[in-house]
């Protein structure tokens, strides 16, 4: 059995997430196809996670690429999670992740809308809401959910959401039905309103980006590719970071790999797996950092992310184990922390020993990341030209640039 230490693993990571010395990719589509696909629950971390990987360019290069020259496309895919993908790899993920969450969707809908009273052929009632979102969304060209509502009177219907708690509130049925359509391949997200980092997406037909629809592969057929890239840019690996990365259950993931017989591999005392033409040492990697996103594609790629830290485990928590839940809860606050280590206001050894508890410099230095915090404001910082900077100024020059 073929044994892969963790600076092997480290050292494909960096190639093949193009992260490493020379394999930073030409263009955005190219380093979010090395990611298989690219975290888009926070909209400013597509941005920052492929500029992080492209040679140059910047936040205008990346829009570019979604919303004029339509080479990537922003779809619901693994763990219900939304993704920026390009449209090769938008029909797999689609079977093989999408569309059992839209069952669940329309599933969830239908008790909604009878819970919040239509009655009778309340499936019927839902399919004449669909359509009359896609004939507005088709004549408007983009639109916003509430855009859409005034255009036919049943997406103004008003449906109760968590009922009973003491959350409780209440929307119209037009955002549900979009995210529907939406994850069932039919509707896509556009433009945001405002800047790259909006959260507040303009809904489009899917057809400027994808003519022939995303209907292209079975449900096996995609389970199989998706496992064979994600192996290809994670791997090796185990079949429960598949699992977890999917979103699947273990007889999918079990289905998918005796499809692609992959060889079993030992990583440094775990069982793992590999693709079968893929276990020959990768080229020497010279030393690097990355300064990444939230929710990056890369930690994100794997469930059991300890092998990340190595000999660096026991400096970033007093008591030696990196809480990763709290890691990515505090993750704009930790680059906050580096921007004060890049700016010269603190040093490393300072957060160090704040971490540890250690006294001294505590009151002075807390004092100074206070003041940095403030400074950055509640945006943080991104990347361009290869620098941490803060988000503001970043905008700015965005927009001048």
């Amino acid at each position: 059995m073929r044994r892969i230490s963790v600076a092997e693993r480290r050292a494909r990571l960096g190639l093949r997430h193009r992260l490493a010395g020379g394999a930073l990719a030409g263009d955005a589509a190219e380093a979010a196809r090395s990611l298989v696909a690219v975290h888009s629950t926070d909209p400013s971390s597509v941005y920052l996670a492929l500029l992080a990987r492209m040679t140059g360019g910047g936040t205008e290069d990346v829009s570019r690429a979604l919303y004029a020259d339509k080479t990537l496309i922003r779809l619901l895919g693994m763990r219900r999670t939304v993704f920026v993908a390009t449209l090769e790899v938008a029909p797999v993920i689609q079977a093989a992740c999408s569309r059992a969450v839209a069952v669940n969707e329309r599933r969830k809908l239908l008790g909604l809308l009878a819970e919040s009273g239509i009655e009778g052929d309340v499936a019927g009632w839902l399919a004449g809401a669909e359509e009359a979102a896609l004939r507005a969304l088709a004549a408007r060209g983009e639109a916003t959910a509430a855009e859409l509502a005034t255009d036919d009177p049943r997406l103004q219907v008003q449906i109760t959401l968590s009922r009973g708690k003491p959350y409780e509130g209440r929307q119209n049925v037009a955002s549900r039905v979009l995210f529907l359509l939406a994850a069932e391949g039919r509707v896509v997200r556009g433009r945001p309103r405002g800047s790259w980092t909006s959260h507040q997406y303009r809904w489009a037909p899917l057809a400027p980006w994808c003519p022939q629809g995303l209907d292209g592969w079975t449900a096996g057929a995609a389970e199989v590719e998706l496992a064979r890239r994600w192996l290809a840019a994670y791997g090796p690996a185990t079949p429960e970071d598949l699992r977890w990365w999917a979103g699947w259950t273990k007889t999918q993931v079990r289905r998918a790999l005796a499809a692609l017989k992959p060889a079993e591999v030992d990583l440094d005392g775990v069982p793992g797996v590999a693709l079968p033409g893929d276990l020959e040492p990768p080229p020497p990697v010279q030393p690097w950092a990355a300064l990444l996103p939230a929710l990056d594609s890369t930690p994100m790629g794997w469930q059991q992310r300890d092998w990340f830290l190595g000999e660096h485990a026991s400096r970033l928590s007093a008591c030696g184990v990196l809480d990763l839940d709290a890691l990515a809860r505090h993750w704009s606050g930790i680059l906050r922390v580096v921007a004060s280590i890049h700016t010269g206001e603190i040093s490393a050894d300072d957060v160090i020993r704040i971490r540890a508890g250690g006294v001294g410099v505590l009151p002075n230095v807390q004092r100074q990341l206070r003041e940095t915090c403030r400074a950055f404001g509640p945006e943080g910082l991104t990347l361009r030209g290869g620098r941490a900077i803060p988000a503001c100024q970043a905008g700015r020059a965005a927009r001048t640039g």
